[in-house]
């Protein structure tokens, strides 16, 4: 017998004993006893070409398996009920965009709060900026998550069946960082593509963003930028928070002005320490029903999964330059995520 085949039916074996080995630990799995399910959906994205994988959270009852979303050596991840059964009932959806770089796995922690109180949540992970697949030049071509969460909208409302525990009649966005900019865009708000050109002239906002970017030889003078000056409105989007939006300064004044449904804007931080780049009480003040609030004694971070102990030494050793796992020191991330849960599902149960 060759090695080749020796090695190929000792691989086989190993993997038949690999699965019977998973196939036992899903058998002892526990039983799932919260009120969040969890499951996932890919919706058809034509500015992709291609599809968007996405999380979804809905209102459970006990039942299922016991898993963890999210988390890895860096940050916790959240229980929550896989094949948990649903509550019977149509409930609002809530679409959270994350921020560049991040996943929608980071988000269990306000997506099991909101499925508990009564929301499905939506949570696309943004191809070419969410982990594992990100890119500067796909960071750059901003209009591209906006037309992600259409086209998971536009996956819901094509298969009603599939998901007939889903209000489409009530959708709301959480965005979070370039997730905000991506509400405050479906939402109405439009770039000034020659403000977004200049965006990292003589400055870096406060941000690593334009390090970013230069690290990888990206000239924002040099790249076509008009598309992002496209209505990317989706009118199905009937509230929004945004939290700590990303290229905020970039959005003209008569988009923000005629955008027309209730928002609450967040920034992170005291309001002198706000990183100049999301900065947003400015927008604030020229959208009709917008609210503005700060969220102090927290740093733009805040809004990531709590870190576990190991976690900031980690990131170090991979070069990460963002400090992703500090606070501003006063309170825990819980803490801050406990203020932002409440003022989240408070203005959701208001709004819609």
């Amino acid at each position: 017998m060759s090695k080749t085949r020796k090695f190929i039916q000792a691989t086989a074996c190993l993997t038949v004993l690999g699965l019977a080995g998973w196939g036992g630990y899903e058998l002892v799995r526990p039983a799932y006893e919260g009120g969040a399910g969890i499951a996932y959906g890919s919706a058809f994205a034509p500015v992709r070409n291609g599809n968007v994988d996405f999380h979804i959270w809905y209102p459970a009852t006990p039942g299922g398996k016991a898993v963890t979303i999210g988390g890895n050596g860096v940050f916790h991840g959240t229980p929550a009920g896989r094949g948990a059964p649903h509550r019977s009932a149509q409930f609002p959806a809530i679409m959270i965009s994350h921020g560049a770089g991040g996943n929608a796995g980071q988000f269990g922690w306000v997506a099991a709060q909101l499925a508990e109180a009564g929301f499905v949540v939506l949570l696309p992970n943004h191809p070419g900026t969410t982990s594992g697949n990100a890119s500067a030049e796909a960071a750059v071509r901003v209009w591209e998550r906006p037309a992600d969460v259409s086209a998971v909208l536009d996956e819901i409302a094509s298969n009603a069946k599939d998901y007939p525990f889903i209000d489409n009649d009530r959708i709301a966005i959480l965005g979070f960082s370039a997730g905000g900019y991506t509400a405050m865009a479906v939402s109405g708000a439009r770039v000034d593509p020659e403000r977004l050109q200049r965006f990292c002239d003589g400055t870096d906002h406060g941000m690593s963003d334009c390090a970013f970017l230069a690290k990888s030889g990206i000239d924002l003078h040099s790249l076509d930028l008009a598309p992002a000056a496209q209505d990317l409105r989706d009118p199905r989007i009937k509230a929004a928070i945004v939290v700590d939006p990303g290229i905020v300064t970039t959005l003209t004044d008569q988009s923000l002005s005629e955008i027309n449904i209730p928002m609450k804007i967040i920034n992170l931080g005291d309001e002198d320490l706000v990183p100049e780049g999301v900065y947003a009480r400015a927008a604030a003040e020229k959208i009709a029903k917008a609210d503005y609030e700060i969220v102090t004694d927290a740093t733009h971070f805040s809004f990531l999964a709590d870190c576990k102990p190991r976690g900031a030494s980690i990131l170090q050793s991979e070069g990460e330059q963002d400090r992703l796992c500090d606070d501003a020191g006063g309170r825990s991330r819980a803490d801050i995520h406990r203020e932002l849960e409440d003022l989240i599902v408070s203005y959701f149960k208001k709004t819609l």
